[in-house]
């Protein structure tokens, strides 16, 4: 792509040019964590959300959090001791 002209139309040519962009402006490490943001996930979220979450009430999670909750600020004050 060295100041050659790109033909946009194939996607393969605009792929590798974007790759090689990313990777010159990003690096390696970088042009990975770029890519990762858009990668899709799989499965139905709303189904398999039902299916884990559907067993507790809605009071059941408020006192789960509270219980959390209580506990990291016990562990934030034991750590200033």
């Amino acid at each position: 792509m060295n100041g050659e002209t790109l033909n946009y139309r194939d996607p393969s040519t605009v792929r590798k040019a974007g790759m090689a962009a990313l990777n010159k402006a990003l690096g390696p490490v970088g042009t990975v964590y770029f890519m990762r943001q858009f990668v899709t996930g799989s499965g139905d979220y709303t189904a398999e959300r039902h299916q884990w979450l559907d067993q507790y009430s809605m009071d059941e999670i408020i006192n789960e959090v509270q219980e959390l909750d209580k506990a990291y600020l016990q562990k934030e004050a034991a750590a200033k001791i």
